[in-house]
């Protein structure tokens, strides 16, 4: 069987370290996306391809020229980031331009750029490391009122997830595109009741691929069960 290959932002630590691990164990080919050579050199191993990129960054001739147009049969979009959760009146609105850039034009850059190689691949997947707290439903209904959430995180996971259904559309019948929410996790970023690690949500993740599930658009948590938009 040809190796699979999947690109993977944020792979530098937490589940984005994990997951690149997890694929070179399960013989994939990974293309590492980090941000600088001392991550580079850290999770560097065999099926690992480390590149320099950062998503607020357009996409580099570095990451193009480790693909070398080959086929990318995973596109994982883990790379993002949040802020402090504040008051409005404390709140500075350059916090959700930020977390935007990252978690949403980031993702889009990103596929922008490997399209053509997602194409050439015979099921490919993108998959955005979204989160349950960006569903509008979930949120509306003040299913998380009582978390306390930056305005930047709750907004930029919800442009995500609409970025997903846009992709998804556009895409339909070529590439499925779904969110997914990690679980609670034990990582920097992570609350303070998290209770999954990075290293099991790798594995729930990484087994996800091989799903045969053509449904595109899809909003799931790696717990099992489907979300709301």
């Amino acid at each position: 069987m040809t190796t699979r290959l999947a690109v993977v932002t944020g792979s530098s630590r937490g589940l984005g370290a994990a997951l690149t691990r997890y694929l070179a164990d399960q013989s994939w080919n990974v293309v590492a996306c980090v941000r600088t050579e001392s991550a580079a050199v850290s999770i560097k191993r065999a099926g690992v391809e480390p590149v320099l990129q950062d998503v607020r960054d357009p996409v580099s001739e570095a990451l193009l020229a480790v693909v070398h147009g080959r086929p990318v049969d995973a596109l994982i979009n883990n790379a993002g980031i949040g802020a402090s959760a504040c008051p409005l009146e404390d709140c500075d609105p350059q916090t959700i331009l930020d977390a935007v850039d990252v978690n949403v034009a980031g993702p889009m850059r990103l596929t922008q750029a490997l399209l053509p190689m997602l194409l050439a691949a015979p099921a490919p997947l993108i998959i955005n490391v979204s989160s349950r707290l960006g569903s509008l439903a979930a949120q509306a209904a003040g299913d998380f009122a009582v978390r306390r959430t930056s305005y930047a995180y709750r907004i930029s996971k919800a442009a995500q997830n609409m970025l997903t259904i846009a992709l998804a559309q556009e895409l339909a019948g070529r590439v499925r595109c779904w969110a997914v929410h990690p679980g609670s996790l034990t990582t920097a970023m992570g609350a303070g009741d998290a209770d999954t690690s990075p290293r099991e949500a790798a594995i729930r993740l990484g087994q996800l691929l091989d799903s045969s599930d053509t449904t595109s658009p899809r909003y799931l948590s790696l717990e099992g069960n489907d979300l709301r938009w």
